[in-house]
């Protein structure tokens, strides 16, 4: 592994103390590395309308597009959780569009941190819809 997990994990929870999540009480902080070395932070917004609530995974992955880049190195993921929680499906479905095999550190406020991979989470993914 060539990054920093520690400090990934540090920026992720850095970025989980913004987040905005009066409904579910559930605050989620990402902090997503390109490959030019730059992190990007993602939190959670919700919204009384909750369909229209964001996650942080893809707050952070729509971040580091606006600022151009394309190319991702791995992902820290922060919660409020006894245990570490893994990104949702739709944001596992728009890190894809991304990252093939993208390394993924998730950390819950017991302090333990588990890493996984993208595909370990979706094994069988959804790339195209090119026949």
């Amino acid at each position: 592994m060539s990054h920093d997990v520690r400090a990934l994990i540090d920026e992720a929870r850095a970025a989980a103390a913004q987040s905005h999540a009066p409904y579910s009480n559930f605050p989620v902080g990402a902090a997503l590395l390109a490959k030019s070395g730059k992190v990007y932070r993602g939190v959670n917004v919700e919204n009384a309308s909750l369909g229209l609530s964001i996650c942080a995974e893809r707050n952070a992955v729509f971040a580091a597009v606006a600022a151009g880049e394309r190319a991702f190195e791995a992902i820290a993921i922060s919660t409020n959780a006894a245990t570490p929680t893994p990104p949702c499906g739709a944001c596992r479905q728009v890190l894809l569009e991304f990252a093939e095999d993208l390394p993924i550190h998730l950390a819950g406020k017991s302090g333990v941190i588990e890493s996984t991979t993208l595909l370990e989470l979706v094994p069988r993914p959804f790339r195209s819809y090119k026949s």
